[in-house]
Order: C-alpha cells, then structure tokens, then sequence
C-alpha cells in the first residue's frame, strides 16, 4: 500500500544513489564511457527505499537508524550485482568466457572487483550516513503522514 514514507524512502534513497554514483564515476578515468550507470543506480535506490525503507516506517528512531544503515548496504548490493551484470553481458559478447559457468562466476569476481575499487572512505560515510538521515526523515514522515 502506497503511503508518504514509501515515497519520501524512495526519493531520499534515489538522491543517495545519484550522489554515489557521481563519487564513484571521479574515481576512473576521464574517458570512461558510464551509459546507463547512474539511471541504473537511481532507479535501484527507488525500488530499494520504497521496498526496504519504506516497508520498515514506523517503529522508532534507534530502528530508523538501523533500517537506514541496512537500506544502503542493501542498495550497494543490488547496484554492484546489476553493473558487475552488465560488465559480464558486455565481455561475453567479445567472447571472453569459454562457458556459461564461467560468465556467472565473473558476476561475482567483477562485483568483489567493483566493490574494492570503490571502498573509499569518503563514498561509504556518504552512502551509510545519507542511508541513516534518509531513515530519519523516513520516519519522521510516517509519523506526520500515515
């Protein structure tokens, strides 16, 4: 059932992501060509603050908090699953694997690869704090607006 901390989740969650995905792109090359990457990321925050987030409303400060903390780690999951896809999909198409067995246990190694390659401090403290004021506002808003 849609209500305004489902909404306010998803919107503050897809702001997070924007930002992230603009911290995580100053980190390669110039040159770099991102395509969809920070539509994808946004898009993921959405669905992840409406459906984890904003599902959780409702049960406190210390438990916002913690949904907030578990909402981002749950986005940097489902963000690296979804590039570290798309990276495969594109190195299978120059037929860089021998097996299908091989593509899918490259989802895994380039998500690890990704998630090393962007584990600064500055993108974690923006991910898990904007996560937490995120929960914050979140319940706020289901208190305002039931």
């Amino acid at each position: 059932m849609p209500n305004a901390a489902k909404l306010v989740a998803a919107i503050g969650m897809a702001i997070v992501a924007f930002i992230v995905s603009q911290l995580v792109k100053e980190l390669f090359e110039e040159e770099t060509n991102f395509g969809w990457f920070t539509y994808v990321n946004v898009a993921l925050g959405c669905v992840v603050g409406w459906s984890v987030m904003g599902s959780r409303a409702g049960r406190g400060g210390v438990s916002a908090v913690n949904v907030g903390l578990t909402t981002s780690v749950v986005l940097v999951f489902w963000a690296l699953f979804a590039q570290s896809c798309n990276e495969m999909v594109r190195l299978a198409m120059r037929n860089r694997f021998d097996g299908a067995f091989e593509a899918l246990v490259a989802i895994f190694e380039l998500g690890v690869e990704y998630l090393m390659f962007m584990s600064t401090g500055l993108i974690w403290v923006v991910l898990l704090g904007g996560g937490v004021v995120v929960g914050l506002i979140t319940e706020q808003a289901w208190r305002r607006w039931p």
